[in-house]
């Protein structure tokens, strides 16, 4: 089983360091330490791994070091930045793992770009040496990148010309969209296997500086520091260590403090419960910062994220999440309002991007999720988020029935990756109408014409409306409902991330299996061993 939790005693591949404003993450990839047996992460390649230690190295910066402006992604080898994904770990790789693989690291990259935008936190990409796939598309997430100019050092997309398969990190929609590269250099940058350095790269536009080996240190620091100049996040703030999580895992599933899974593996059916915040919680900014990482908010974001995750990975044949909430609707409204008063203060800004992220991966989760809204439950403000992101959602009409609510922070702190709310992506603009509603607890037949769920059953065909709706789902096509779900759940305007996990996503999973890729006489299964591929020239 593969497990997310990491600290930085345990880092195996990379080496984090402070200086003042300036965090430096250096990836030194130990070749004989991959996540699975059977490859060498030789050339400062990766595998899913590496990328856990750097999504939790990510974190460690936001919540335990609010003194950083700016991180500077560097490589601890010598004119090595990073070779990209590790080629021999992809081609002995399950289709489901490399898949999973290149979402989780698409998340990890789109994470960078979150934080930019949203925490004041600044990331320059120190490339002293090679830069091939991953390696440059790690690059493109930054918000800036400086090469060296040793005649030798490139950036490159090697995948189609050498493996027969696409970047699968984003990298050619941040070429052309983020960088604005012109559609015919991309074309001509993405089949030349050898890369572009020097000055061409930068005239191209795929990077920002390139400088003199001589240079090089001081022009990275000198951007490094123009980078942390710019933050907002407070330099003599005390940082929030994140504790271990503590969970128990048994033959009935993960449970944490404040979310429960329930795995039925017959029905193919998982159940998430998350458990709302006690009615005495922290609210106060003060006492926020006391709780640190046990503040509900918090703690709850990482539970969940946790728990998506390891479904995601080590549970796939339940494809159907079952999404629960109990607990005081009152409780959970009086948190939502500490959360938007305190919005500005730099740990609840990080708490909310936590949460906006964790709930963005479970949009992009290859699952059908349904809501589950019965007597007990909570689904009000942020935990109103979890019925928003299901694909449908079911209430119970009952005399003592539960309710739902509405609070401000439905209405912009969690935006998908669309760039839009989910109420937005519900409604269209016509969201704004339901501000009269907010924190006005609306029984099962007002939410329903309201239009915030999806079917409202009464006591005597709740059981049986419920039962036959998950049966008739488990029924259907897991593939066939990965492609519909991932093709409704973003409505409204393109952004760089829906283009990567919508257009990239499907065309990464088709080539994946495609023989010119995987074949026996693929390019990803005979990359090294001095054998050329056989392709099918058949353009379908």
């Amino acid at each position: 089983m593969i497990t997310f939790d990491r600290e930085p005693g345990s880092y195996k591949h990379w080496r984090l360091t402070f200086d003042g404003p300036v965090a430096t993450l250096a990836l030194d990839v130990n070749e004989d330490a991959g996540i699975d047996e059977g490859y060498k992460l030789k050339l400062n390649s990766y595998d899913l791994g590496v990328d856990i230690e750097l999504r939790d190295a990510l974190d460690r910066i936001r919540f335990e070091h609010p003194e950083v402006g700016a991180v500077v992604i560097a490589s601890g080898k010598e004119r090595m930045f990073c070779a990209g994904a590790n080629i021999y770990m992809l081609g002995k790789a399950t289709h489901a793992t490399k898949v999973n693989f290149c979402k989780f690291t698409n998340e990890t990259r789109n994470g960078l770009e979150d934080s930019s935008e949203h925490s004041g936190l600044k990331f320059l990409a120190a490339v002293n040496g090679t830069a091939a796939g991953g390696g440059y598309e790690l690059a493109l997430a930054c918000d800036e990148i400086v090469l060296v100019d040793d005649r030798s050092s490139t950036v490159s997309f090697p995948e189609v010309p050498l493996l027969a398969v696409l970047p699968g990190t984003g990298g050619l929609t941040r070429l052309v969209d983020k960088r604005r590269v012109r559609r015919d250099l991309a074309d001509v940058f993405c089949t030349t296997a050898e890369g572009l350095g020097g000055k061409k790269a930068k005239e191209w536009g795929l990077v920002d500086e390139v400088v003199p080996p001589r240079s090089f240190p001081q022009k990275v620091q000198e951007r490094a520091q123009a980078l942390a100049a710019k933050t907002d996040r407070p330099r003599d703030a005390k940082g929030i260590a994140l504790t271990p999580l503590k969970r128990t895992i048994d033959e009935k599933g993960i449970h944490y403090e404040h979310v429960d899974l329930d795995v039925d593996a017959e029905a193919r059916t998982i159940t998430i419960t998350v458990t709302a915040p006690a009615g005495d919680e922290a609210i106060a900014i003060d006492a926020m910062v006391e709780r640190g990482a046990q503040w509900w908010p918090l703690a709850m974001a990482r539970e969940l994220d946790d728990a998506i995750l390891h479904l995601r990975t080590n549970v796939r044949e339940a494809g159907i999440w079952i999404v629960k909430t109990r607990g005081d609707i009152e409780a959970m409204l009086r948190m939502d309002r500490a959360l938007e008063k305190h919005a500005g203060h730099w740990f609840v800004r990080e708490t909310i991007g936590f949460i906006r992220r964790t709930f963005a991966r479970l949009d992009v989760s290859s699952r059908s999720i349904y809501a589950v809204i019965a007597a007990g439950s909570c689904f009000a403000g942020t935990l109103f988020e979890l019925a928003l992101a299901a694909d449908r959602s079911y209430m119970l009409v009952a005399e003592e029935g539960p309710a739902i609510a509405l609070s401000a922070m439905n209405f912009g702190p969690y935006k998908m990756v669309n760039g839009r709310t989910r109420l937005e992506t519900r409604f269209g603009r016509g969201a704004d109408d339901l501000r009269q509603s907010v924190e006005k607890k609306l029984d099962a037949n007002e939410a329903l014409d309201a239009g915030l769920i999806t079917f409202a059953p009464d006591e005597l065909d709740w059981d049986d409306e419920l039962r036959l709706a998950i049966e008739e789902r488990a029924s259907l096509s897991p593939d066939a409902l990965t492609g519909m779900e991932a093709s409704l759940r973003f409505g409204g305007d393109e952004t760089i991330a829906t283009k990567i996990f919508g257009r990239l996503s499907a065309w990464q999973n088709w080539i994946f299996i495609r023989p010119n890729a995987v074949g026996e006489q693929g390019a990803l299964k005979l990359f090294g061993s001095g054998t050329k591929p056989k392709f099918g020239w058949e353009r379908v």
